[in-house]
């Protein structure tokens, strides 16, 4: 139906009630979708051949100018700053479709190239040495042994950036690191370490936290006066703590806060921490759980500077940074809808001397050896600034 039909019709409706108008509508409504149905399908097809040019001259698919020539191109055409804005976003999503066919399509002939990434049936951890950050007692060291087991060989530091120093050194293998904790939230140190250093997550380990009351064996509850530990456990227990008036100090971590309250020998100190750390002092445990939530659980990540990963691994761990624009990271995350890649988790943090820039962290599933990710991964490298693969574990 030509465009003049189109008027015709609609003038000959008029006056026969809004019923019949609205139908009439819809009805064009459905032949102006057809038509916009056939040339997408016709654009995509052109596509794909503009896909088999760039597979034989290995010309990128990705050109920033291109398309935001295009775009200020097909703006151009509208009649109001509505439509220009509406045809800004559709033809964004238009030319992003035409970019992940293409992206597709290299995948399928081999030409999307080798992550450098190499796959392993198992971690060699038979003479391995490990590094965590604490002393000896500390949650780390808890989460290391649950890993790797209680024969291996390991030495602690009191920082983590001494930790992932000693395995960019090579004077450890692995390290292990907290990074999230199901109350407290992300340890964002460790978000930005793994972008400073050369340094890959082949493992995870989640332990249960449930804080104790410790204190040196016969230490009466009546006579203690100060309370030891990291301040993020101070807060969790603090419905207990209220109970009381001790002072509250706070220190680096939980272990070393046992290791004081044993080297001083003074029995109105105690500390909280775990009853894994109250062995290691030779320590009482005074009271069980004093952390509110009985949920409190932290993950701890196994780190290496070997690009490695495990042939089963199930999920990946990325970082990139995008432009300061308006839906620029909606495009990249575009890139897991389209590949049917199921998005885990996404943290945000500041670029360090640019304001109000942030780098993004996501955890999805996958393999480095699937099809999709090696789609997804292509896009997020060609379209973002300094993606990173962290890890696959």
């Amino acid at each position: 139906m030509n465009i003049n039909c189109r008027k015709r019709r609609r003038e000959s409706c008029r006056g026969k009630g809004q019923n019949m108008d609205l139908g009439v509508l819809r009805n064009e409504i459905d032949e102006i979708d057809q038509q916009i149905v056939d040339l997408y399908e016709r654009r995509m097809d052109i596509c794909s051949k503009v896909a088999e040019y760039k597979i034989e001259t290995g010309k990128k698919v990705f050109d920033k100018a291109r398309e935001e020539e295009k775009i200020r191109k097909v703006k151009s055409l509208t009649h109001n700053d509505f439509n220009s804005h509406g045809v800004e976003e559709l033809f964004e999503q238009i030319m992003s479709m035409s970019r992940k066919l293409q992206y597709q399509m290299l995948a399928q002939h081999g030409s999307l190239g080798k992550l450098p990434f190499i796959g392993v049936d198992e971690l060699d951890t038979q003479k391995a040495r490990v590094v965590f950050q604490g002393a000896e007692g500390a949650y780390s060291q808890a989460a290391m042994e649950q890993y790797f087991g209680d024969q291996i060989n390991s030495f602690h530091v009191d920082t983590f950036r001494e930790a992932m120093s000693a395995i960019d050194e090579g004077s450890a293998d692995f390290a292990v690191l907290p990074i999230e904790n199901s109350t407290a939230g992300i340890v964002s140190e460790i978000y930005d370490l793994m972008v400073e250093f050369e340094n890959y997550i082949v493992g995870e380990q989640i332990i249960k936290i449930e804080h104790c009351l410790l204190g040196l064996p016969g230490t009466d509850m009546e006579k203690i006066e100060r309370v030891y530990s990291h301040p993020q456990s101070l807060m969790q227990s603090a419905r207990f703590l209220d109970s009381y008036s001790w002072q509250q100090i706070s220190m680096q971590n939980n272990a070393f806060a046992a290791q004081k309250v044993k080297d001083d020998g003074d029995m109105t100190q105690v500390a909280i921490a775990s009853e894994y750390a109250g062995k290691a002092y030779g320590l009482e445990v005074l009271k069980k759980g004093v952390n509110q939530s009985e949920t409190n659980s932290t993950r701890f990540i196994i780190v290496t500077n070997q690009k490695i990963f495990r042939k089963d691994a199930k999920k990946i761990s990325i970082c990139f940074e995008v432009p300061h624009q308006s839906g620029s990271l909606y495009h990249m995350l575009s890139h897991f809808i389209y590949n049917n890649l199921n998005m885990c988790k996404i943290e945000s943090r500041p670029i360090e001397e640019r304001n109000w820039e942030y780098r993004f962290f996501i955890d999805f599933e996958g393999n480095l050896a699937d099809g999709a990710v090696k789609n997804a991964l292509r896009g997020l490298r060609d379209e973002a600034r300094n993606m990173k693969i962290l890890g696959n574990y």
